[in-house]
């Protein structure tokens, strides 16, 4: 599978650099856009507060994600948009990455700070520039292959456990949830559970270097978004 993987990504070329126009056929990029203290109040309810009390807090800006509080126990926590919604598998996921309401809470540990918030950022970038969603996979692949992405050669985690989640059209809050970068993983591994069951499952791009598994956890876990004074 990683050679099968490593070809395609060797495929792949670039469709060149889309920029975000005033009739661009996505929605203006002041939709994407929040409130500076509420978008930090929800990127801390990500996780629960012995965490994100304690995490470095980032907010988009017309420019990226940019760091708006430094934290001290290596978690980084923020708030993803559509972009960041996995356009390799499953296909239907495709459909948000352009989705302008949702807000995606997320609660990096420090190993998938290092090795996964990047990916995101990257993702958001090429969002930003009105990229395809083939486009934002392609120039993601082209990225982890010629070395400009981190390795994923090791699982770790993130946290999504806010209550005030909006993770798109017939989803809305779900579950508070694990993520799981576990590389390579196929859902075969964990039992084959049925996608959008509240059982372990892998979610996002199956047996590749970025695929998730997904475990829910109490809803009562579920963490409010709540501005500090």
């Amino acid at each position: 599978m990683k050679e099968l993987f490593l070809v395609m990504v060797l495929l792949a070329t670039l469709n060149g650099t889309a920029v975000w126009a005033q009739d661009s056929k996505y929605p203006p990029l002041s939709e994407y856009m929040m409130q500076r203290d509420t978008e930090m109040a929800l990127a801390r309810s990500a996780a629960p507060a012995n965490i994100s009390d304690r995490a470095t807090i980032k907010v988009l800006t017309k420019s990226g994600y940019q760091v708006a509080r430094e934290g001290d126990n290596g978690f980084v926590c923020a708030v993803m948009r559509g972009w960041s919604a996995p356009t390799y598998t499953p296909a239907q996921f495709r459909d948000l990455v352009y989705d302008a309401k949702l807000r995606a809470p997320i609660c990096f540990n420090p190993a998938a700070s290092r090795t996964v918030m990047p990916y995101y950022e990257l993702r958001s970038k090429f969002g930003m520039e009105g990229k395809t969603p083939e486009q934002i996979a392609e120039g993601l692949q082209a990225a982890y292959v010629k070395g400009e992405l981190p390795k994923r050669d090791g699982v770790s985690f993130a946290y999504m456990w806010s209550a005030d989640q909006n993770l798109g059209p017939g989803v809305g809050h779900w579950h508070p949830h694990m993520m799981v970068f576990s590389p390579y993983y196929e859902n075969s591994m964990l039992g084959g559970n049925e996608f959008g069951s509240p059982l372990p499952i892998v979610t996002d791009d199956a047996g590749t270097p970025f695929a998730v598994v997904v475990i829910s956890v109490d809803e009562k876990l579920a963490v409010k978004a709540q501005q500090q004074r």
